[in-house]
């Protein structure tokens, strides 16, 4: 047998699926991974049902479905001001994931640097490797802000492109309309792509708004928004999410589109077109979300974890440092082994791991789930 080769040869296997394992082994409640355990709209799942027995079972335009890519521009072009046009700028993927993944790859290469804000989404790291081009991690502030000082001093000849995440998994924090003119101030400067990833964009609480790049004329015209209805919708499992990006950054885009996965599941596109028509089910999702919130941030209130702020998305970061001087990750098993709860360190999601003493737990749970996981931490009261 010939030797395998890897361009990722210090790639294991992903935080997400090992804690979701250890969780399963021990029977912990699996506030690690976020996916959400309750079902989603019953309409949307016989919207399904309704384009499969109504024949859309073959494959749909490389692009996406027309309906479904109309729908997409005119919700965003409603909420941001923008002109974002359904034929040319929008395109479906497989999941906000492969947005990322192939937008990477349209847009740098050998030699390039593309800048993270850390702690960062694990995917980002390998998808800019694979394209050829070298991460560049700058931590964000103690209290998960991003830091503006540091990113302009990371900012070389070779930089070609930002990664930037609103609201920011795994922390839970929220980019502010200072941040956007700041990032677009740096984009125009330095000449920089913006890969923005706004999966959790309809998560943002406190009726704060969602600073997203689209509402910024001069950071639309090169960013690749990247979104997942999967998110949106309760089922991570479609794997169904789009790209919005000008004419030509779509042109790059679906360049490589076609070529990796070409186009995605057909049924599914009409039946989110078709369920999408009301919008209720995406404005409703803030309040929706905010009420888990609330609920989980009281029932912890009760054991000795501090809680750290929470703006948007579905996780909430809390720091342990009363309970324990075990790093992050050990502490994490611990925690999945002997109190019965998973969580997600945050050290993983940095180049050089950072001990914080700061984990991630997912509240897109039932009420009963995140009731008996707060009723199982609260045997850390106590604990050496």
């Amino acid at each position: 047998m010939p030797a395998l080769p890897t361009k990722l040869p210090n790639t294991g296997t992903t935080i997400f699926t090992v804690m979701s394992a250890l969780a399963t082994e021990h029977g912990a409640v699996n506030l690690g991974q976020g996916f959400p355990d309750f079902g989603a709209d019953p309409a949307l799942l016989q919207a399904v049902t309704d384009a499969m027995v109504a024949g859309h079972n073959q494959y749909p335009p490389m692009s996406g479905v027309p309906a479904l890519r109309q729908v997409v521009a005119a919700k965003l072009n409603g909420l941001y001001g923008s002109a974002y046009d359904a034929d040319l700028d929008i395109t479906i993927t497989a999941g906000g994931t492969q947005g990322i993944f192939t937008a990477l790859q349209a847009c740098v290469g050998a030699g390039d640097e593309v800048i993270i804000l850390e702690p960062a989404y694990d995917s980002y790291d390998p998808a800019i490797r694979l394209a050829g081009a070298r991460p560049v991690g700058v931590p964000m502030t103690p209290d998960y802000r991003i830091d503006w000082a540091a990113v302009r001093a990371a900012i070389t000849p070779r930089t070609r492109a930002i990664v930037i995440n609103t609201p920011h998994n795994p922390s839970g924090r929220v980019a502010t309309h200072d941040d956007l003119l700041e990032l677009q101030c740096l984009a125009e400067q330095h000449d920089l792509f913006v890969i923005s990833d706004e999966v959790y964009g309809h998560m943002v609480f406190d009726d704060a708004p969602h600073e997203s790049v689209a509402r910024y004329p001069a950071l639309r015209e090169r960013s690749f928004l990247v979104n997942s209805f999967g998110k949106t919708l309760h089922v991570t499992g479609w794997k169904v999410g789009f790209v919005a990006a000008p004419p030509a950054l779509s042109a790059a885009f679906r360049r490589l589109h076609q070529y990796t996965v070409f186009t995605v599941h057909t049924p599914t596109q009409h039946a989110i077109a078709a369920y999408l028509a009301n919008p209720a089910p995406w404005q409703g999702l803030s309040n929706f979300y905010q009420a888990k919130r609330d609920a989980f941030r009281a029932a912890l209130a009760a054991t000795p974890l501090k809680l750290l702020p929470c703006e948007g998305t579905y996780f909430q970061t809390v720091d342990y440092s009363a309970v324990s001087d075990l790093p992050e990750l050990e502490f994490a098993k611990w925690l999945t082994t002997e109190i019965g709860v998973a969580a997600i360190p945050l050290s993983v999601f940095y180049q050089q791991p950072q001990e914080r003493r700061h984990v991630r737990f997912c509240f897109a749970k039932r009420n009963e789930t995140l009731a008996e996981a707060a009723s199982r931490l609260k045997d850390l009261a106590g604990r050496p």
